[in-house]
């Protein structure tokens, strides 16, 4: 049973509340939501109306004025997000029609990011071909992360690899392996890994691919087991580029993007989604959740 299988098993038990502001404008979001239900995989809760538990769910979180959280939560994104916030929802799924740092927004204003997460992140579940699975990050939301940034992305990323692939074995990538190469990034890379693993996360580098993937390499250079099931990209140039060549030159299955590092799930879909993209989308979203 693959990740996105297991995913779906764990829906199924959970039965999630998911809040889809969408639903009344995208006939794609529409169709997905009717599958989830009729599937058991979650149900459907209606957008609520505004209403000042809504808004206070926005004055704690952000320390606004009670009179411009109200104004706030007017936007249905941003409303949809207080409803998960206040336990009304238990996922937001969103991002159909609108762009990711809308979505990204609302989700700050309500929810508000987990302890020790300085800004959100994404991920995307690698399917490849001969069976493997592997969690890339962050190749679609944070353009130039720091090194506590990069830190953040691979404690939220862990979470998500033991929530969907059962354990976390974290590999920072770098054009370098250990002190082969110097420079500002793998400096960055070095504090990186330093400061997750003062988190605890079970993480090496820095490494370059070969070395985080091939164990016969990994023991040449003395690095680690050469089993890393997540890679820490420096940047979103890199992410990005590296989950596209995967996609495309290994035939693999690019699951995502999927949101990460905020108190509670938050799903953002490609506006270009699929009816059975979303689907799959909101179900790793609810076993993120469980």
């Amino acid at each position: 049973m693959n990740a996105l299988e297991r995913s779906f098993e764990a829906a199924k038990a959970r039965n999630a509340r998911v809040v889809m502001p969408e639903i009344p404008e995208d006939d794609r979001v529409r169709d997905a939501a009717n599958r989830l239900v009729a599937g058991g995989l979650a149900s459907m809760v209606a957008l609520a109306e505004p209403s000042d538990e809504l808004a206070a769910a926005v004055v704690e979180n952000r320390g606004v004025k009670p009179a411009l959280a109200r104004r706030m939560i007017g936007k249905p994104l941003v409303r949809a997000a207080a409803m998960v916030a206040v336990g009304e929802a238990d996922v937001l799924v969103a991002g159909a029609l609108a762009p990711t740092r809308r979505v990204i927004e609302a989700a700050s204003l309500a929810i508000g990011l987990a302890d020790g997460i300085r800004q959100p992140s994404s991920f995307f579940l690698m399917s490849l071909p001969g069976g493997s699975e592997l969690i890339f990050a962050d190749c679609a939301v944070s353009v130039e992360p720091d090194a506590g940034d990069l830190a953040g992305i691979a404690r939220s990323s862990a979470a998500s690899a033991e929530a969907l692939l059962g354990d976390a074995r974290v590999a920072f990538l770098s054009f370098a392996t250990g002190t082969s190469g110097t420079g500002p990034s793998v400096e960055k890379v070095t504090v990186a890994t330093g400061a997750a693993q003062a988190a605890g996360v079970n993480a090496i580098g820095p490494v370059q691919a070969d070395t985080a993937l091939n164990p016969e390499i990994a023991r040449r250079k003395g690095s680690g087991a050469g089993d890393a099931n997540v890679l820490v990209f420096p940047s979103l140039d890199a992410g990005n580029i590296g989950y596209k060549l995967v996609q495309e030159l290994a035939g693999a299955q690019a699951i995502g993007p999927v949101l990460q590092g905020f108190r509670k799930p938050v799903c953002d879909l490609s506006r270009g989604a699929s009816v059975d993209d979303i689907v799959a989308a909101t179900v790793i979203s609810i076993a993120l959740a469980a």
